[in-house]
Parts: structure tokens; C-alpha cells; sequence
């Protein structure tokens, strides 16, 4: 099948041949044409396989014709690299055209995104944050969306967005087209299809399973030998390629970095706290090769696409056996051979047979001499509060009796407090706790 049946401007196709595009994938020619009708669309799938282009080429299609200057399509994006790389290949795909196109997303300047809004702009790629924020503060209109797109629903879900997702859909006309892209369905996610989506076709591209030409294993390791364990292997078992890392936090994604960094390796970390232009230099050093090690977590990763990904390491075991699918079909593409490894500790028993639960089959676990398991559990211990010494009644040291006025004067004045308070039973004792009325 080629891209020529799907009957798109000349325009457009001369765009797909610059960008090396010579067949499309299973969902491109299942979504394709199923967009273009016009009708909604459920599509799981993962990273990877084509989906952007599938939901692009029909907008820009249908908008190629269509009045400008109005917004007519917007694509929801759970992250700013994914937001700016789907801006991408919208510019790419509609060079010529004469759309317009911009990412909308924090921890950048909004002047930028205010101006594209003054100049007229056709289609938007935002973070559902900052679309809000120029939603109710910036006057910015959506009253002309013909399509909207929600792409990577189920890291949307995870980061908590569905909230802004149900306000953003307030601001759009009822009569629209909407496309729901996820690599996973739970339940939370098949009910926001349910909401926003009208008698929607559904897409299936290989959900739930790992790539063929992926080779994994399991390295049993205590928590504080991993550090060495992923040097010991990245120094004797070298890839020709690049290597993805991934780990649960963005102190570890940071403070991993610099461990390999420190013994020579070119790696670079991608995660939450660093501004806008780190992160993206990050990305970019990754995809050119300056950087041959990204260590990343989940969100900043999620719908990146990098080819070329030789080995990916789950430095941490996600939290769900469907993440794990997810993280290690990053490589394993284009029909090259890709290597998967992951590290277990006691922790992580539950997760490994979900995973293994989930493929059907076991993973062949690989012992390095040095490392081992621990035999019991590393998690800290929560900390219980202590506690609370009993009130004793006052103790008296030899030759430190209180005299009886004393005793008398002391009870005299809990006497008078006492009085105070039942003489003002409604004043609220938290009123001046802070100092505040007060002259």
C-alpha cells in the first residue's frame, strides 16, 4: 500500500516523499482513511508506530481548503517535548500550505504564543496547563475546533490532567471530531472515550505486545549496587547505539547522569525540573548522537520518539506491566534487533510475574558475579510518629517547694483564664494565632 491511494493534495504528498515516508504503517492506513470521513476515533497504540502522522496528514488535509486565521484543529499532548515534537511534524507535513501552527506549553515565555494568536494561527499543539491559562486570562477562542485530538491519554491520566481535560472541553463546540490516542486502555481511560467520543471507530496496533526483535532479560541486583551494575555492563557489553535509561524519580534520572558522566560516558538526563531549553538540548543531543546515554523518567519520555534506540535499561521497574511494554518498545525498530534489560531487587517480585503474566512467558534472568539480590525487603520504613510523653504532675526538687502564695497566685490565674473563656463562648481561639487583628 502506498500513500497515493489516500488521494491527498499535491501539496502534501510532495511533503510525505521529503520527509522519507515511502509506506504507511498499520494504523496510518487504518486511521487515515477513517479521519478523513470525518468520523471519531479510538486508536491504541504506542510510540512509535506512526500514529502523528496519522491524525496530521487528514487535518492538514481537510484544512488545506478551509478559511484561515481561525483555530480549527487542536492536539492536547501531556508534555513539552511531545508537544513540540508533534508541532513539528505538522510543520513538516504542511510546508506549502500556508497553515499555521504553534506549541503551547509552560516553563517558557507566553509573549511568543500571544503573538502566533495575534497573527492568526490554524492549528494548536498545547499542554493542558498553559491552554487553560490562555484560556481564561488571555481571552484565546476555541469556538471554531472542527477536530481535536487527545493524544497519549493514559499519561495524561497519570499526570492528573483529566480535571483540566473535562474544563478544556468546555471551551469547544459539541459538534466537532475528536480522536483519543493511547498506548493503554484501563477504565479511566475507556470512560473519557465514552464522554467524548461519538460512535468512534477503534484502532488496535499490537497493544500489550513487546516487539519481536527485542531481547530481555532480568538482572537481580540489590538497590545499591545498581549504579555499579549498569557501569559494570555498559563497560563490558557495549552497543553500537544508543542507550535509554529509565528510573523512577527525577533525582535519580539527575543524580544517575552525573554518576555516568563522572566515569567518562556522554549521558545526559531528561526530567521535570530542568527549564525548557535543557530538556530539549537534552533530546536533540540525544537524537544526533552528542549524548550516546539518556537517562530519563517516564513523563519527560513519554511519546518521544527516538530512532535508533539499541538498548533500553529499566534502571527502575515501572509501576504497571503495560509501562514496561511501553518503555521497551522504544527500540527494536525500523526491523533492528534491540536489547532490553531491567533491573529486579526483593521489591519487585509482584511487578516481574505481572510482567511476565502479561507476555505469556517467562524473561530469563542473567546473574553477574558481584551482584546479587538482597533476601529481604530495602524499602526505608515509614517513620511512626513518637509518642507523646504522659503529662506528670509537677515534680518537686528537695529544697524547691513552691511557697502556698505562690500555689494560690498560679491557681488564681488559670481561675481568671477559665472565667475569660465562658465569657466569650462563640470567639474563635484561632483568630489571633498568628498575630493577625491585632495592634
Amino acid at each position: 500500500m502506498s500513500f497515493k491511494q489516500f488521494g491527498f493534495k499535491s501539496q502534501i504528498t510532495n511533503n510525505i516523499n521529503n520527509c522519507g515516508y515511502e509506506h504507511p504503517t498499520p494504523i496510518q492506513e487504518e486511521a487515515i482513511p477513517k479521519v478523513m470521513a470525518g468520523k471519531d476515533l479510538l486508536g491504541l497504540a504506542q510510540t512509535g508506530t506512526g500514529k502523528t502522522a496519522a491524525f496530521a496528514l487528514p487535518i492538514i488535509q481537510q484544512l488545506i481548503d478551509a478559511p484561515r486565521g481561525k483555530i480549527r484543529a487542536l492536539v492536547v499532548a501531556p508534555t513539552r517535548e511531545l508537544a513540540e515534537q508533534i508541532n513539528q511534524s505538522f510543520i513538516e507535513l504542511a510546508k506549502g500550505t500556508g497553515l499555521r501552527t504553534v506549541a503551547i506549553y509552560g516553563g517558557v515565555g507566553k509573549k511568543p504564543q500571544l503573538d502566533a494568536f495575534q497573527r492568526g494561527v490554524d492549528i494548536i499543539i498545547a499542554c493542558p496547563g498553559r491552554l487553560l491559562d490562555h484560556l481564561n486570562n488571555h481571552g484565546l477562542k476555541l469556538d471554531k475546533v472542527d477536530t481535536l485530538v487527545l493524544d497519549e491519554a493514559d499519561q495524561m491520566f497519570d499526570m492528573g490532567f483529566f480535571p483540566d481535560i473535562r474544563r478544556i472541553l468546555k471551551h469547544l463546540p459539541r459538534k466537532r471530531q475528536t480522536l483519543l490516542f493511547s498506548a493503554t486502555m484501563p477504565a479511566d481511560i475507556r470512560k473519557l472515550a465514552d464522554e467524548t467520543l461519538t460512535n468512534p471507530e477503534e484502532i488496535r496496533i499490537k497493544l500489550e505486545q513487546p516487539l519481536d526483535l527485542i531481547s530481555q532479560a532480568l538482572y537481580p541486583v540489590s538497590k545499591r549496587q545498581k549504579s555499579a551494575l549498569l557501569l559494570h555492563i555498559l563497560k563490558k557489553e557495549p552497543t553500537e547505539g544508543s542507550t535509554l535509561v529509565f528510573t523512577r524519580t527525577k533525582y535519580g534520572a539527575k543524580n544517575l547522569a552525573k554518576k555516568l558522566i563522572k566515569a567518562g560516558f556522554s549521558a545526559s538526563a531528561l526530567q521535570g525540573n530542568m527549564s525548557q531549553n535543557q530538556r530539549q538540548n537534552a533530546l536533540n543531543g540525544f537524537r544526533d548522537g552528542t549524548f550516546s546515554i539518556l537517562v530519563a523518567t517516564d513523563i519527560a519520555a513519554r511519546g518521544i520518539d527516538v530512532s535508533l534506540v539499541a538498548q533500553v535499561v529499566n534502571f527502575d521497574l515501572p509501576s504497571t506491566a503495560e509501562a514496561y511494554t511501553h518503555r521497551i518498545g522504544r527500540t527494536g525498530r525500523a526491523k533492528r534487533s534491540g536489547r532490553a534489560i531491567s533491573f529486579i531487587c526483593f521489591d519487585d517480585k509482584a511487578m516481574v510475574k505481572a510482567i511476565e503474566r502479561l507476555q505469556g512467558k517467562s524473561i530469563k534472568r542473567i546473574n553477574v558475579d558481584g551482584f546479587a539480590m538482597a533476601e529481604e525487603s530495602e524499602e526505608t520504613p515509614k517513620q511512626t510518629r513518637r509518642p507523646a510523653r504522659p503529662q506528670h504532675k509537677s515534680k518537686k526538687k528537695l529544697g524547691q517547694r513552691r511557697s502556698s502564695g505562690q500555689q494560690q497566685k498560679r491557681s488564681d490565674t488559670k481561675g481568671k483564664a477559665k472565667a475569660k473563656t465562658k465569657t466569650n463562648p462563640n470567639k474563635s481561639s484561632s483568630g489571633n494565632i498568628f498575630g493577625l487583628g491585632q495592634k
